[in-house]
């Protein structure tokens, strides 16, 4: 997370599907005061319980966690609720739900996570039309088609091996704002 910061990158997502509660409570504990201290957002992925007793700034559901009018009674006022969706209709429903946001994807193939059936382009764009949350597109993305997505509306993006495997994780997560900044501003003329 140190070098992320460190190049600017201002929201985390902590995934973790494997370890115990205990331990994804620990972590989430020491990610979110490094995240504070650093003037970022930090989500927990899943446990709103976690993200409650860590005073995240949010949490970020699949469709087989919680329901977000649960998490939204848990949660106190202000936290952040996400939502992973994978067509119109979930899309549509976490609007309607009073998400914060939608994770949308997987839109290119990855390998970090099976994540369903590829989404494309095409359904970034027909998501991004018919909701007005913002649509954080997730999935195979990488330096190479972020000014594609970010063309087609997404509002932000989700890495994960774009940056953690790269030779220089500062680097990599820098070029990356870098060029989520230009393919903004094209978009914006």
């Amino acid at each position: 997370m140190s070098r992320a910061l460190s190049a600017g990158v201002r929201c985390f997502q902590y995934r973790n599907k494997h370890d115990s509660r205990k331990i994804i409570y620990e972590i989430s504990a020491q990610l979110a005061s490094t995240a504070r201290k650093a003037g970022a957002l930090f989500i927990v992925n899943d446990h709103t319980d976690i993200a409650i007793a860590v005073d995240a700034d949010g949490v970020h559901l699949g469709q087989d966690d919680l329901p977000i009018d649960c998490a939204q009674k848990l949660l106190p006022k202000g936290k952040i609720i996400g939502i992973s969706t994978h067509n119109i209709v979930q899309a549509q429903a976490a609007e309607t739900a009073g998400a914060d946001y939608i994770g949308f994807g997987p839109l290119f193939k990855t390998a970090t996570k099976d994540a369903g059936a590829v989404q494309g382009i095409e359904r970034l764009l027909a998501i991004r039309k018919t909701v007005s949350l913002p649509v954080i597109a997730i999935g195979g993305i990488n330096h190479g088609n972020i000014p594609e997505v970010m063309q087609a509306g997404a509002d932000g993006v989700a890495v994960i091996s774009a940056v953690m495997s790269a030779p220089d994780i500062k680097k990599a997560a820098q070029d990356m704002l870098r060029i989520i900044h230009e393919s903004e501003e094209q978009r914006e003329k």
